[in-house]
């Protein structure tokens, strides 16, 4: 669990990919559990935390769920010891994870996910956090794999704006061709992650696929010395709620 040799490629890059991060039968017990989360938790949770291509009456386009620490495995889990290293090596410094999260694009979906800086949502300073996402299929271009800007990590936050995908409620304003130039194209096979720097712009694309899913399970990992601008972080929040009014009134409307 010695990750020090990825910290430079880190801080150069803002991003690592690490083969393979658990031993086989850790990754087999997180399917596991994940699959009894969905099956027994999820028909229960509010639409704040499970979110949908389609409704509750079509599970198999379930895309999103958040703050899965309210069932006992998972909120164990943010202390999961091979993370945790994964995450301290690249930070620097000690780290605290925030609730896990999970999120699919479905066969066929539609909606991609928008260039945007994680940062710009955690409202975070300094930015000594990062992503941790587990690909729970294989990935590639054709279900949307990961695209991160080599570097932008280095280059401050960038202007966003609403972006009317539901569970990426902001996208940078002025993404162009220069940033599309640098994109790296993340390709994983189950089991493996991609490590990524809070400030670095990222996006993925629809799944082109008409039968694989596009599964991930993410945690995010604070560092000790961040601090949260509060009232950026209040402005955010009040914008990701109007937002989300606003989708699920479109929602309804589409039904009827």
């Amino acid at each position: 669990m010695n990750f020090q040799h990825l910290k430079e490629q880190f801080d150069r890059d803002g991003f690592v990919i690490v083969r393979q991060l658990l031993p086989a039968a850790d990754f087999a017990e997180l399917n596991r559990q994940l699959a009894r989360y969905i099956r027994e938790v999820v028909p229960g949770l509010p639409d704040t935390d499970a979110f949908y291509d389609a409704d509750r009456s079509r599970p198999e386009t379930l895309r999103q769920l958040h703050r899965m620490d309210q069932d006992p495995f998972f909120a164990a889990y943010r202390n999961n010891p091979i993370w945790q290293a994964l995450a301290e090596a690249l930070v620097g410094e000690a780290v605290t994870a925030l609730p896990p999260e999970w999120f699919n694009k479905p066969p066929g979906s539609a909606a991609g996910t928008p260039p945007h800086q994680d940062n710009y949502y955690f409202c975070l300073d300094p930015c000594n956090v990062l992503t941790i996402w587990m690909a729970l299929d294989r990935v590639d271009d054709e279900n949307a794999c990961m695209r991160y800007v080599a570097g932008s990590h280095l280059e401050g936050v960038r202007p966003h704006e609403r972006s009317q995908v539901l569970g990426f409620s902001q996208r940078i304003a002025d993404y162009g061709p220069g940033d599309a130039s640098r994109e790296a194209a993340i390709h994983l096979a189950p089991g493996d992650v991609s490590a990524h720097h809070g400030n670095l712009i990222h996006r993925a694309g629809a799944n082109r696929s008409k039968t694989r899913h596009r599964r991930a399970f993410a945690m995010v990992f604070q560092g000790a010395s961040c601090r949260r601008d509060v009232e950026a972080y209040e402005r955010y929040q009040a914008s990701v709620k109007a937002q989300q009014g606003a989708l699920a009134s479109n929602a309804e409307g589409r039904a009827r």
